[in-house]
């Protein structure tokens, strides 16, 4: 995989402004401004419900926008077309292991590579990126927690894209995987990569991030370098004072009180970014 070329980036990757989102009648998030630069690593800290997931999800373009805008690489999410989808890798919550005929690590990773002769070659990469490419015949459902994490990334950088943005990355494995997957951050973000992660805590990942955002009940609380985050304030962000259901950011999303439908994630190697001309989700996530 090649290196990230920030110099020839002029926009910044996120850019977010006053933006807010409801799920019926229920406000979500709130006056929300981020920037991300190009080569930023930031980490989006809050309690379950405080909105974390669903800034990501808005995003990427997964949850209808009440108010403001969110615009990436220069493009305006009105106009999804122009925005160049290639450049963003989008690793979900792991949610288990995928179901049907088992997969290999390089057949999950492979179909998101570019077609042509070529595409396994990168794939290989891919996996290479993450330490993997020995167990790229092995089948995912022998994988550990923090492998199969590591295959999601893969599967995200195939296409070398500018953005990484996580969700959750360290739930569910134990030290020695978080140690790892902390291991190939690192490495990736050396190379230019821009990461946006979202954590309850920074754990193994404390030394990769460089800006932590903390979100309480749908507002952004504090933005700055994480080395600066105030112990209490941290321990805010990690517990849960805020429940599951009342702002939409529990492991399914459903939003307290609401009739309307959710998007539950997908199984574990197969969500992906939306293409370019997937049409706006209608369901409310």
């Amino acid at each position: 995989l090649a290196a990230a070329s920030p110099v020839l980036d002029t926009e910044p990757p996120v850019a977010v402004t006053d933006l807010s989102v409801a799920f019926g009648s229920t406000l979500v998030l709130s006056s929300i401004d981020l920037t991300v630069t190009t080569g930023e690593s930031v980490a989006l800290l809050g309690a379950n419900g405080s909105g974390k997931s669903t800034l990501i999800k808005t995003i990427l373009g997964l949850n209808p926008i009440r108010t403001g805008s969110v615009r990436l690489f220069g493009h305006d999410l009105e106009h999804r077309s122009r925005v160049s989808w290639s450049r963003i890798g989008y690793v979900p919550q792991r949610v288990g292991a995928a179901s049907g005929v088992p997969a290999t690590a390089l057949e999950v990773v492979r179909p998101f590579a570019d077609r042509g002769r070529r595409a396994r070659d990168r794939a290989m990469a891919a996996l290479e990126a993450v330490g993997l490419a020995h167990r790229a015949r092995d089948h995912v459902q022998v994988f550990s927690g923090g492998q199969a994490q590591r295959v999601l990334i893969a599967r995200a950088l195939v296409r070398d894209p500018s953005l990484l943005i996580l969700d959750e990355p360290l739930a569910g494995i134990d030290r020695a995987s978080r140690q790892a997957l902390a291991d190939t951050l690192t490495s990736l973000h050396e190379r230019g990569l821009t990461l946006i992660t979202v954590l309850h805590e920074m754990g193994e990942l404390a030394d990769i991030v460089e800006r932590a955002v903390v979100l309480v009940e749908g507002r952004i609380s504090s933005d700055g370098p994480a080395r600066d985050l105030s112990p209490s304030r941290h321990d805010h962000a990690q517990h849960d004072v805020v429940g599951h259901d009342r702002l939409g950011d529990c492991d399914h999303e459903h939003p307290h009180g609401s009739t309307a439908p959710s998007v539950h994630h997908a199984p574990t190697l197969t969500t992906d970014i939306p293409s370019p001309g997937a049409a706006r989700p209608e369901e409310r996530s």
